[in-house]
């Protein structure tokens, strides 16, 4: 072989051994080093069923595909990709893949409320109308009149932030149709509004749940929370996120729209139909357009992010606040938002979701174990969590120094029998695979 020939091969090698580390490390969060299983506790073994576990959901056709993601101490045991990311083009899924994470939006802005609370800029038993005075004249909801219309009482008092942050501020949602309420919060769509003002006039104009303080329900909550930071802070929702929050921790393809350079690595979403237990295209007021910037962004629902990008935020928070030397909360903070903050009349009631007898409360924005054997959970005591509609989940456990992180693209998964308890199940076979817990 001439020297010529050579210098090719040998630069042909590197450019391949080049290419073959880029495609490894496509998606791989940056400052965190791998581990082996071993070295954090788990069985290799044992932790094959949840590999197993995932690859089943996508070869029975529940689910195109998925990311999985787990770390611990700071560093990453497993990270697995499965099946699909686009199954109409039959695009393997990657670990940068981009998914629309909806609910866990919530956490979120929930932080974004507490860097605001940190300044003095609020207190958790504020009425929400020093911030929001359009819905003084809010009023609830009390029956159905003979000809369908709604009854409605006067609001005994305005709701609280703790109760904004805790759903049990009253205010309906609109995901569903099955109330009276519900269906004029769908009929509102204040999420489609053109601006954050136009959404809180819609909001004023439809009735409470119930009066404030009385039950928890899923609501609007996170979005109002959203409008009450740009108030507060003088900027979109948006902006401050991408400046406080998103530039800082370098999670770079978080946002409340995906620009057409990154469009390949969107994955498109489906919907679990019950009817015919199969996917279909999605239909209703989540279906968002993520083309361009919205006219309000959504803090209840409006993210896109990444597996990667997610455990950056997970673990700013799993750290008490700070990751890479970028501090964002204070560990006291991080504690705040992690505790219950549902009134105990509200969790002492049985037909509650976070009742005392769930063994679960909620927090800012997140739902957090309180007892683990009421709970029914091999996660730590004080794990907080939540997901998405599209069936992203994701849990911190700070007893175990642990993060979870789970996406998938299929609305309506709660309905499938196979998915429904999907993140309870992945728990299950994560911890049964911690045989080690003190390493």
């Amino acid at each position: 072989m001439g020297l010529r020939q050579a210098v090719r091969s040998v630069g042909a090698v590197a450019l391949l051994s080049l290419l073959t580390s880029a495609a490894l490390w496509a998606g791989q969060p940056s400052g965190f080093a791998s581990i082996a299983p071993v070295a954090a506790g788990f069985s290799a073994e044992r932790l094959g069923r949840l590999d197993a576990y995932m690859k089943r959901q996508v070869q029975s056709g529940h689910v195109p595909g998925a990311v999985t993601l787990l770390a611990r101490h700071g560093k990453i045991v497993a990270f697995d990709t499965y099946g699909e990311a686009d199954s109409d083009r039959h695009t393997p899924m990657a670990k940068d893949a981009i998914f629309r994470i909806y609910s866990q939006t919530k956490v979120v802005t929930g932080v974004a409320l507490m860097m605001l609370f940190e300044e003095g800029k609020w207190h958790f038993d504020d009425p929400v109308t020093r911030f929001v005075p359009e819905f003084k004249s809010l009023r609830v909801f009390k029956g159905l009149n003979a000809d369908g219309s709604m009854q409605l009482e006067d609001i005994g008092r305005p709701p609280t932030m703790r109760e904004l942050l805790t759903h049990s501020a009253g205010f309906g949602y609109g995901l569903s149709a099955d109330t009276a309420v519900d269906k004029a919060y769908a009929e509102a769509n204040f999420m489609a509004a053109p601006s954050t003002q136009e959404a809180i006039a819609r909001i004023a104009k439809l009735p409470l749940m119930s009066q404030p303080g009385v039950h928890w329900s899923y609501s609007a909550a996170a979005d109002i929370q959203g409008y009450i930071v740009e108030r507060i802070a003088g900027q979109s929702l948006s902006d401050f996120l991408q400046t406080r929050l998103f530039t800082p921790l370098r999670m770079n393809d978080t946002g409340f729209y995906v620009p057409a350079s990154k469009n390949p690595r969107f994955v498109p979403l489906k919907a679990y139909d019950a009817a015919t237990k199969s996917l279909t295209a999605p239909s209703g007021v989540l279906v968002f357009d993520y083309s361009h910037p919205p006219g309000t962004a959504s803090g209840g629902a409006g993210l896109v992010s990444t597996a990667s990008d997610y455990l950056r935020f997970a673990q700013m928070l799993l750290n008490g606040g700070e990751l890479d030397g970028v501090r964002i909360l204070a560990p006291a903070t991080v504690r705040l938002l992690a505790s219950n903050h549902l009134a105990e009349d509200i969790r002492a009631k049985h037909d509650e979701p976070f009742a005392a007898r769930t063994g679960v409360g909620f927090g800012v924005d997140v739902a957090v174990i309180l007892d683990p054997a009421k709970a029914g959970t091999l996660r730590g005591e004080g794990s907080y969590d939540w997901g998405g509609a599209a069936g992203t989940w994701f849990w911190i456990d700070p007893k175990n120094d642990l993060i979870f992180i789970g996406m998938i693209q299929v609305m309506n998964r709660w309905q499938d029998p196979q998915l429904q308890k999907v993140d309870a199940e992945t728990a299950a076979l994560v911890y049964g695979a911690l045989v080690n817990p003190a390493r």
